[in-house]
């Protein structure tokens, strides 16, 4: 039997603690509070590794929120049925399934390639914008092909209306209210549909459906043959914004670690100096799989500061979790950030060290419970893109560059933490290997 009482409550000062600094309050609630611990009356966090991961993967108890950033259009027609909502996604999985993003890794390696070519040297540069633009343009030719440039725009903005909607407010309105923040995203994604809409027309009438993301979309499925247009336009926003939004959050880390650890970065230049091609449009996956230690770079980056630190499901029924009883209609936010420090599974927690996540021949092995992208039925559809990105975009930077920060006593940025861990303001030097 599972204990019936309440798990601990946490300590000293409860959600106003944790409004006022949550990475500091959710650590300490790992280190206080042991596996799972109270946050209000019905709001409970999974704290450690084992209770994280079980949350993620019973998605039959713990059922992910049904309430996605840009949600269907209201049309004459109606919302896509269930049924077409599955076709969408098991087709837009074909074309995000590794095996599609390996026979593409030229594409991506060319487009990461162009952040270090236009990267100015002897300078302090902000690097999260070009960062972001470049994974945009590169997410988005893996997704549109040639049809990203006419895209990206309307992209650009889709992403602006989800900075708007997730920035913290001290009011929280009912889903059907039409706040302002809402109303300007509705009208980024009725615009980025309306640009979107002639290119699936057109590659439908003429045949040449593609063999990017969108061009998997539109091939009839054996059973459900064709998704009507509008199923395929209502999937598109979100998973287009993710393609780049959270791997710029992620690499901001990546390039700040490789500035404070000059020995990991000449570690990683020799790698891929060694391993990938001149050409980047010749990259492959061998080369990819061969960089281990620069996999293994992102990784620890990705564990120390998870770009998606608190993930949000519900309780469908009441359930055992760790030994506590949780209530139906209650709410568990499993953190990463705190599962990623849990000493049972990570030696050493804080410390930076990639090495974990390889074995002694230095080939990759697994180095313990690894969140970043979710895990279970609900995990994130663009892993294999994502760490592709990352990684060769780490490769090619550290190849070209050794990366600095500016003097001073303090970080020159600002961690955020709505949504996401990112470096806000982060400013890095780049001076040429050459």
């Amino acid at each position: 039997m599972g204990r019936t009482h309440e798990p601990p409550r946490l300590p000293e000062g409860g959600f106003a603690a944790w409004s006022r600094d949550r990475l500091a309050v959710a650590r300490r609630g790992a280190d206080e509070c042991g596996d799972v611990w109270q946050l209000e009356p019905g709001v409970y966090v999974a704290a450690t590794a084992e209770p994280c991961e079980a949350v993620l993967r019973r998605a039959e108890d713990f059922p992910k929120a049904p309430s996605p950033l840009f949600p269907p259009l209201k049309r004459s027609s109606g919302a896509p049925t269930r049924e077409e909502r599955a076709h969408a996604h098991a087709a837009r999985m074909r074309g995000l399934r590794a095996q599609a993003v390996a026979a593409r890794l030229g594409e991506i390696a060319t487009g990461v390639a162009r952040f270090a070519d236009h990267w100015p040297t002897g300078g302090d540069v902000e690097i999260l914008p070009p960062v972001r633009r470049t994974l945009a343009e590169t997410g988005l030719r893996y997704l549109f092909s040639e049809d990203a440039p006419t895209l990206l725009p309307f992209a650009s903005r889709l992403f602006l209306a989800r900075e708007v909607l997730v920035r913290p407010s001290r009011w929280v309105w009912p889903r059907w209210v039409p706040t302002p923040a809402r109303r300007f995203r509705t009208r980024q994604q009725v615009a980025f549909t309306d640009a979107l809409r002639p290119i699936v027309r057109r590659r439908r009438s003429s045949g040449r459906l593609g063999d990017d993301v969108l061009g998997q979309m539109l091939r009839p499925s054996s059973r459900h043959g064709p998704l009507p247009d509008e199923a395929v336009l209502d999937t598109l926003p979100g998973i287009t914004v993710a393609t780049f939004e959270t791997p710029s959050r992620a690499a901001g880390w990546i390039l700040l670690q490789l500035a404070r650890h000059p020995e990991t970065a000449d570690r990683v230049a020799a790698e891929a100096a060694a391993l990938l091609p001149a050409d980047p449009a010749a990259t492959t996956g061998t080369h990819l799989d061969s960089l281990h230690y620069t996999q293994a770079v992102v990784r620890e980056v990705l564990r120390l500061h998870p770009p998606s630190w608190l993930l949000t499901r519900h309780v469908r029924r009441r359930t055992q979790l760790a030994g506590y009883t949780i209530d139906a209609g209650s709410t568990v936010l499993v953190c990463p950030y705190t599962a990623h420090r849990d000493a049972r599974e990570h030696p050493e927690p804080d410390r930076f060290r990639p090495e974990r996540w390889l074995d002694d021949t230095g080939s990759p092995a697994e180095g313990g419970a690894f969140l970043s992208f979710g895990t279970g039925p609900h995990g994130c559809e663009g892993v294999a893109l994502a760490m592709a990105m990352l990684t060769l975009l780490t490769a090619q930077t550290a190849r070209r560059y050794h990366l600095s920060e500016p003097p001073g006593p303090e970080p020159g940025y600002q961690v955020t933490t709505f949504q996401g861990l990112a470096t806000v303001g982060l400013r890095l030097r780049a001076t040429s290997r050459s």
